[in-house]
């Protein structure tokens, strides 16, 4: 019996590559997307989500069985607000009509949105029910996103995933933590930073990829979860957690330029929906992730 097939766009991208081995492992051949230097390989297609024509091919000729579209802008400072709206949901958009039309209806389609489209929440714990206020054109996107996959629900098994904020090896530098692990692994004298009190969740990227994982299992068609640990963290919080695993101190300076007006000051989430769906999660802790950061940046050097 041939293995199920497991379409992953944006494969080569950070969450892509941990989720594909937790399909693999569980089974599936994997098929993936990528996009210009990230291409090659194997079952990768290299496709611009905007180009729906191609895209169409890609989906016909692969015929998926199950789908998790990752793929997007991501990075909430990104200067093209015109990209991130043509790819987060036309390019969005142009999969679920690929998928509509291919021939074959999959079990289970995940599209990973947000937690970013809460905004401000002044709750402690924001769950699902809460008012999405978008306060930046990454978030605005992804809501967009949300409201556009909803019309898709009478013909494909959509479900929408909330990450919150989430690490690990091979993030890029210019996200968070693996700027401050890659500081730290430089021993650098000082590192700039925006405003030190705004909290965050650091999941795993290895839990938030296994619960995609058992979300494609369930398939919960037209559901929207949480996918986070509800456990938050300062920058300065984080900054003492690399100085015990290094036994060395950076010398922080905030950096006007990286305090953005519409930054969302705490995003702390609830997972109760989510541990309903799947069952418990097991949070790995923060320590350990920045620790397992830290020897991989350590043995690049």
């Amino acid at each position: 019996m041939a293995a199920p097939r497991a379409l992953i766009t944006g494969l080569r991208g950070f969450t892509g590559r941990y989720l594909a081995r937790e399909l693999e492992t569980a089974g599936y051949r994997v098929f993936g997307t990528a996009h210009g230097g990230e291409a090659g390989g194997e079952d990768i297609y290299d496709v611009d989500l905007c180009d729906r024509d191609a895209l169409a091919g890609v989906v016909s000729t692969v015929q998926p069985d199950i789908v998790a579209h990752l793929a997007a802008i991501t990075f909430v400072p990104y200067g093209d607000a015109e990209a991130i709206y043509r790819v987060n949901v036309i390019g969005t958009r142009n999969l679920l009509e690929a998928l509509a039309e291919c021939g074959k209806t999959p079990r289970a389609v995940l599209l990973a949105s947000s937690a970013n489209v809460y905004g401000n929440a002044v709750a402690e714990l924001i769950d699902e029910s809460m008012p999405l206020i978008p306060a930046n054109d990454y978030a605005v996107s992804k809501l967009a996103m949300e409201h556009m996959a909803r019309l898709w629900l009478d013909r494909l098994p959509v479900f929408i995933t909330r990450p919150f904020n989430y690490t690990g090896v091979g993030q890029d530098g210019n996200f968070l933590v693996p700027k401050i692990v890659a500081h730290f692994s430089a021993r650098a004298r000082e590192i700039e930073l925006g405003s030190l009190d705004v909290a965050r969740e650091f999941s795993d990227v290895r839990m938030v990829t296994a619960a995609y994982r058992r979300l494609i299992d369930v398939a919960p068609a037209g559901e929207t979860f949480n996918v986070c640990s509800g456990i938050a963290y300062s920058l300065a919080e984080v900054l003492a957690m690399m100085s015990d695993i290094t036994g060395y101190e950076i010398a922080v300076k905030v950096n006007p330029a990286f305090v953005r007006t519409n930054e969302v000051k705490r995003l702390v989430g609830s997972n109760a929906r989510l541990k309903r769906a799947i069952g418990e999660l097991s949070p790995i802790p923060l320590s350990e992730t920045l620790r397992w950061m830290y020897a991989a940046a350590v043995a690049q050097r």
